[in-house]
Formats: C-alpha cells, structure tokens, sequence
C-alpha cells in the first residue's frame, strides 16, 4: 500500500514538474521565438517588389485584445495560442504569387507552430478553452476579404504580412504581461 502511495505521488511530481517546464519556456523562449518571426516577416517585406499600398478593409480587433487583457492567465494563453494557430492558418494559403522564399515562409510557419504548441502545453489538458468566435471571424474575414477577393496577389500578401506582425506584436506584450504577472 505505501509503495502504492509512493509511486503515485512520484507520478505527480514528474507530471507537476514537466508542466512547470513547458511553462518556463513560455518565459525564457516566447520571446526569442516571437523576434524571429518578426525578423522573418521583415525578410519577407524585404523581399517584396514594387507593391502598391491596398486599403485594410478589414478592422484590426483591438477591442479583443483589450478584453483578454483583462482576463485570467489562462484566458491570455488561449487567447494567443489562438492568434499563433489563426496567423498559421493564413500563411498555410496560396502565397505563389508573393515573391517570398519559400524556406522563409517554411521556417516562419515552424516556430509559429512550435510556439502554438508549446503555450498549448502551458494550458494544460483539464483547460482546453474554446475558440474566441470573433477573433476566428475577424481572420477568416483576413482570408475571404484580401486574399481570396484579391486573387492572392502580392498586394494582398502584403496586407496580410503587415497584419500577421502587428498580431504578433500584441501576442508578444500579451505575453509580458503573463511573465510579469508570475
């Protein structure tokens, strides 16, 4: 009965303590990770010809951002999980006729990815949240409103890059605040 009691509490303490590793990483790596798809979609900006200034058309969702803020740890690493997966979604489209390199875009789409799944793991499995609908509705207006409307143009891409970054940009002080907040 005690070695019983002893593996069960071993068997707690390795999966309490695996869990504080991933949400160290959200500490130490987020940050590093984040700077490096910026970097990337600045190569990407770089590497854009002659494009013309498109109208957004669609509002950037500020008020979401704003509300999250306010709300619990988890609420916030959902919430930017979400981003991560919804900015990944976009670049996952036909992006031919941008003239980015496709290792650029294969290696901004890795660490996008890399980052979902490891705030995922700072979640935890007994929280799965669900999907903020307007923050789904607002990058599938991204989606049907400058790129599909606009034929996946370079133009479009563009738009969408401008917009992945500033995303980015809040993920990355959503994610400050978390770490001050610990």
């Amino acid at each position: 009965m005690i070695s019983r009691v002893f593996f069960a509490c071993l068997f707690l303490g390795l999966v309490t303590a695996g869990s504080s590793l991933s949400c160290r990483w959200m500490d130490h790596k987020f940050k590093q990770h984040n700077e490096e798809t910026l970097n990337l979609l600045d190569t990407m900006a770089n590497n854009s010809t002659n494009i013309t200034e498109v109208e957004v058309t669609v509002a950037f969702p500020n008020h979401l951002y704003h509300q999250v803020s306010k709300s619990s740890v988890e609420d916030k690493l959902a919430f930017t999980v979400q981003i991560l997966e919804e900015v990944a979604a976009l670049f996952e489209e036909d992006h031919s006729s941008s003239s980015w390199e496709d290792s650029t875009v294969r290696n901004f789409l890795n660490i996008v990815s890399k980052q979902a799944e490891e705030l995922r793991s700072c979640i935890g499995s007994h929280s799965h949240k669900k999907k903020t609908t307007k923050l789904h509705m607002y990058f599938k207006r991204l989606s049907h409103h400058i790129l599909k409307e606009m034929g996946h143009s370079a133009e479009a891409w563009e738009v969408i890059r401008k917009e992945a970054k500033a995303h980015l940009m809040r993920a990355e002080q959503l994610a400050s605040s978390l770490h001050t907040a610990n």
